[in-house]
């Protein structure tokens, strides 16, 4: 390679720039500008290698929490960087209609303004549904193009489209068939304020102060058959239709198959079964049993062939008990029958408080009720022996992979999934039922024969999100984006819903995938290649954030406060695989002084002419030129791993560290001194050669940091190269670090802890940071250190040649790598000796009287026998730090000149 001609200064491009970083400003315009552009739309008909994500969609009726951010954060880093390696990229965005959230917040506006649903009518009210949609239910878009998210907008998908729709019927029909869906009357998590069942994932468990209440059962005659069982739930007692005990417990082995009556209803009787699900060590050993009303006591009734009596009705009302109790609300009735328990005798000890989790509705707030109920189902066994089966045979591979165990904890103990919902706001189940009783599933091309009529539930939101990676891109008609970005390439979600949606995501693609090569079994064929699970978003204490506890941040508010930039810097920096991690605006604020240190640095680089050109040979350039670009080079392997590897923390970490660290405290530091600040050193070649490589370092830096980072780096990069966007610009090539560079960042190295140590010298002499001082290096740093070296060292300490008339009032010695450094230094003219010397006397007084003081403690055994180990080590710690002041001061005070 030849040396090519070093360019003149050109300071033009920095005018370009604002004269500071105000994000509010820019990062708006940018971003439509972005869009309007088409950076973000993927082309099926490219060529180029496809790289395909598809967005996690948010409820339509929600708002981004740190949750999201932090999501969309890690997708759009992997997504910019692979359009800069030069694929072709689809990250697709969509929203979730959310059956249970949005009829309820449509259903409490109605009621505002004084409209009942079930007066109007179901299509009316999907119509009014629809309506707020329209006009309400863009408010994630506009925060997502907040964040900066680089996704298609010409591909935005709704689960409630047509296309989406006809993939809901299509799937519905074929699972049907194939009998893996069907209706049963089983056990579910019921919401008696939102009257339908709902999800495992929509039940919140918080701690409730109850009543445990022991009452007898049976005869109140001692000798005479009975049991005492214990509840938190007393109303439950009406639907009791056994009793259970242990089949070893002897102490009730006389009354297994015996039957009891009930207190209350009449002609009721329960059976006194023996089963292994009872602890016979806990409470009195006997246990009673609702299997209506209670999972465990539900699997207890199958497995004894017990009647499962629903004595509740969907509002959370006592029904058809034949008790004084129908018509009474659940709490109502729980104290009503306590109280006429106690009125018989029949508790047998004192109620007492008793702390136990419940389960609440998410949406509605109050106590679910599980409740035996009519409901459609998936089989699951199949499914999820093929969605376990894609991660052992690594179809899909899990990161971390310290999340596999749970992910096989799940898919190979799955229960039937309860798919219907009780709603109006949903894809209505395709299921018909005819005039005598017949039942026919319709699918998406076909017509439901005359006089029937169509089920009145709707399916599970997480049904339709299932399908969302090759739902949204056409299935099942054969689309060109189905065969150009399916499968897609990486899931990016939190490990709190890894069974929630992943799961089911898995189970529907692997049997498309099926589908997808002629119903034979596909290899590959799976929703995603990659599953990367990352952590919940912390407060700074590391608090789960919630709205009770008043500690969640609001992305968009830091994005106001600090830009959307450092938003992102913080989350992705503190994105671990499969681990939690913690914020606060403590951190927001380290991001916010990153995002304007890089832009500082390269509004300094451009206003001394920093450029983009072909490199020097590295025989023309400084050590400190190699050595910076030799750090680029082992930086650049480093960061490129990282993220092949879902390790942004790491990636983060090593791009600041060194953006902040080596270029701008050391490079820019040493390029200073290169530049010159005479007309024709400026103008030299080594001044001309050092602008191309600050200048190929900030293009660099910033390409890698632009995934994170977009906004500030497109304004600086732009104005750095003179070309039109980042977002298009390529990943950088793949060069590794200089093999010949060794002596050079050696050299630099040595240099870096010379000018450290005299810094801290310098301190400890009570010299201010800008104030320079005449010293002499000893002949074995010239020696090791060449000219250009030298005169960066001591431009940055501060230091200036020695004269005839040098005087050496302090010294030190540097153990470099090859060499120890001596350094005089004379400080006659810059600080009053005497009242140094006061001042240093009057510090090692108190250093010494410390050391005494604390001697004297750790030397008192009977100090130390009755002192917590705790006060003892804080003891210790003061001697030592009074032992290291002794010593440093009086190095000093004999390092001073005689008589000062």
């Amino acid at each position: 390679m030849t040396t090519p001609a070093s360019p003149a200064p050109n300071t033009d491009r920095a005018d370009a720039l604002p004269a500071s970083w105000n994000p509010g400003e820019v990062e708006g315009e940018l971003y439509r500008r972005w869009v309007d552009a088409g950076y973000f739309e993927a082309d099926a008909s490219s060529d180029k290698p496809a790289y395909s994500v598809v967005l996690p969609p948010p409820n339509v009726t929600g708002s981004l929490h740190m949750g999201h951010a932090l999501d969309h954060t890690l997708m759009d880093v992997l997504t910019r960087r692979k359009r800069m390696q030069g694929f072709e990229v689809l990250w697709l965005p969509g929203m979730d209609h959310a059956g249970i959230a949005t009829q309820t917040l449509v259903d409490r506006k109605l009621r505002e303004q004084g409209i009942d649903r079930h007066e109007i009518g179901r299509e009316a009210f999907i119509d009014k549904v629809w309506e707020w949609k329209r006009e309400s239910g863009g408010t994630i878009g506009e925060q997502m193009r907040r964040l900066g998210d680089g996704v298609d907008w010409s591909r935005e998908r709704f689960t409630l489209d047509d296309g989406l729709s006809k993939a809901v019927q299509t799937i519905f029909k074929e699972l049907y068939d194939k009998g893996l869906i069907y209706r049963a009357e089983r056990l579910v998590n019921w919401s008696p304020t939102l009257q339908t069942a709902i999800s495992d994932i929509e039940v919140k468990y918080a701690d409730v102060e109850g009543e445990l209440v022991s009452f007898r059962y049976g005869s109140m005659d001692d000798s005479e058959p009975h049991l005492v069982v214990a509840t938190t739930r007393l109303e439950t007692m009406l639907g009791d239709t056994a009793i259970a005990v242990h089949p070893d417990d002897e102490r009730y082995a006389h009354l297994v198959g015996t039957e009891l009556p009930h207190p209350f209803r009449e002609g009721w009787t329960m059976r006194v079964v023996a089963d292994e699900h009872v602890d016979p060590e806990f409470g009195t050993g006997a246990v009673k049993v609702t299997p209506a009303h209670d999972p465990n006591d539900f699997a207890i009734g199958q497995r004894h062939g017990l009647e499962m009596p629903t004595i509740m009705d969907a509002t959370g009302h006592i029904a058809d008990t034949g008790t004084r109790y129908d018509g009474m609300d659940r709490f109502e009735a729980r104290k009503a029958i306590r109280e006429d328990l106690a009125a018989e005798g029949r508790i047998v000890k004192e109620v007492r408080p008793y702390l136990h989790s419940v389960g609440h509705s998410e949406r509605s707030g109050e106590p679910i009720e599980p409740r035996l109920s009519l409901q459609w189902w998936v089989r699951v066994e199949e499914l999820a022996t093929m969605a376990g089966d894609a991660v052992r045979d690594g179809d899909t591979v899990i990161h971390p992979t310290s999340q596999e165990p749970r992910w096989f904890d799940w898919v190979d103990d799955m229960h039937d999934w309860c798919i219907s919902r009780q709603l109006w706001w949903g894809h209505r189940i395709p299921i018909w039922y005819g005039p005598e009783g017949e039942v026919v599933c319709v699918g998406p091309d076909e017509e439901a024969p005359a006089g029937y009529t169509q089920e009145t539930d709707v399916l599970d939101t997480w049904f339709s999100s299932a399908l969302w990676p090759f739902s949204t891109m056409g299935w099942p008609e054969q689309t060109e984006d189905l065969a150009r970005f399916y499968p897609t390439s990486v899931l990016v979600t939190g490990y709190d819903i890894l069974f929630f949606w992943v799961a089911r995501m898995m189970m529907f693609g692997t049997f498309v995938g099926q589908r997808l090569d002629g119903g034979k079994a596909a290899p590959g064929k799976v929703p995603f290649t990659d599953v990367f699970l990352h952590g919940l978003v912390r407060d700074e204490h590391g608090q789960k954030m919630s709205k009770s506890k008043g500690n969640g941040i609001d992305p968009l508010d830091w994005v106001d406060r600090f830009g959307a930039d450092a938003l992102r810097f913080t989350l992705a920096r503190g994105a671990n695989p499969g681990g939690d991690l913690s914020v606060g605006d403590d951190s927001a604020q380290a991001s916010r002084n990153f995002a304007t240190k890089l832009f500082n640095a390269t509004r300094f680089a451009l206003m001394n002419g920093a450029t983009i050109g072909t490199l020097p040979e590295a025989s023309a350039l400084t050590d400190a030129d190699r050595w910076i670009l030799h750090r680029l080079g082992e930086v650049r392997v480093t960061v490129d791993d990282a993220l092949e590897r879902y390790e942004f923390s790491k990636a983060c970490e090593t791009l600041y560290h060194f953006a902040w660290d080596e270029v701008c405290d050391w490079y820019l530091e040493l390029a200073k001194v290169q530049f010159g600040n005479d007309d024709e050193v400026r103008a030299s070649e080594r001044a001309g050669y050092t602008r191309l490589v600050l200048g190929h370092v900030l293009d660099v830096v910033l390409r890698m940091l632009h995934p994170v980072i977009p906004f500030v780096t497109d304004t600086l990069w732009t104005a750095l190269t003179g070309r039109d966007s980042l977002v298009v610009a390529e990943w950088p090539s793949a060069v590794g670090p200089a093999a010949d560079a060794a002596e050079s960042v050696r050299r630099v190295n040595d240099a870096q802890d010379l000018v450290t140590e005299i810094r801290r010298f310098r301190s400890d002499q009570g010299l201010k940071p800008g104030q320079r001082v005449p010293a002499r290096l000893s002949r074995t740093a010239e020696a090791d250190l060449p000219a250009d070296l030298l005169e960066q060292i001591t431009s940055l300490a501060r230091l200036t040649p020695a004269g005839d008339d040098f005087t050496a009032t302090a010294s030190l010695e540097v153990r470099l790598g090859l060499s120890t450094v001596g350094v005089e230094i004379d400080t006659s003219g810059t600080i009053d000796l005497a009242a140094e010397r006061r001042r240093l006397e009057k510090d090692l007084a108190s250093a010494r009287k410390e050391l005494e003081t604390t001697g004297a403690k750790l030397g008192n055994e009977a100090f130390l026998g009755k002192a917590p180990e705790h006060v003892v080590d804080k003891i210790r710690a003061r001697r030592d730090l009074a032992a290291a002041e002794v010593e440093r001061i009086s190095g000093r005070l004999e390092a001073m000149p005689a008589g000062s």
